[in-house]
């Protein structure tokens, strides 16, 4: 039986998205080096070209970068650790920035992984809550994720550098 996925994507905040519903649909590959494996392929997101999502395809749950120009699975070196489970990731529009929500040893964390220098690092390290559902900005300066910090999930923002930002509010 051929698995394809179907994604559907619409204007939201922080995406980068063209403000239209894309299909997307790309053959199944049995040796998983596409979009679609016989394994679990959960949370995708999608930015400009690329598409990120979360695949148990080598026993674990890790994050995978697909190029819908080149058709092919974008390498990301020193990103998977086999003692993390990862969900719920973004990418910014050029691919550079990768933002997951990751589980180590029970605690939550959200990380930011760059293409470039092929570094991740922890944004909420010093965060003493739970965080989950991080998403990043089209140009990749800016993190939003959810944080139970105050005994309720609220949202807060970063910047890549895991400081917070200030965000206006309405002053009603």
């Amino acid at each position: 039986m051929t698995k394809h996925i179907f994604i559907f994507f619409c204007l939201t905040f922080l995406s980068g998205c063209f403000g239209y519903p894309r299909l997307v649909n790309y053959p199944f590959d049995p040796g998983g080096r596409s979009i679609n494996s016989l394994s679990s392929e959960l949370n995708p997101q999608i930015s400009g070209r690329y598409i990120v999502f979360t695949s148990d395809r080598r026993g674990s749950q890790d994050v995978y970068l697909f190029d819908t120009l080149t058709r092919n699975l974008v390498d990301l070196p020193g990103l998977n650790a086999l003692d993390t489970i990862a969900s719920h990731p973004s990418v910014s529009d050029d691919g550079r920035y990768l933002v997951f929500a990751a589980s180590r040893q029970g605690r939550s964390a959200i990380f930011l992984y760059d293409k470039e220098t092929r570094q991740s690092r922890n944004l909420t390290n010093n965060l003493q809550a739970e965080v989950r559902n991080p998403t990043i900005s089209a140009d990749g300066s800016a993190i939003a994720f959810e944080s139970s910090n105050n005994g309720q999930w609220d949202v807060l923002v970063y910047n890549r550098l895991g400081q917070p930002l200030d965000v206006p509010q309405d002053p009603r």
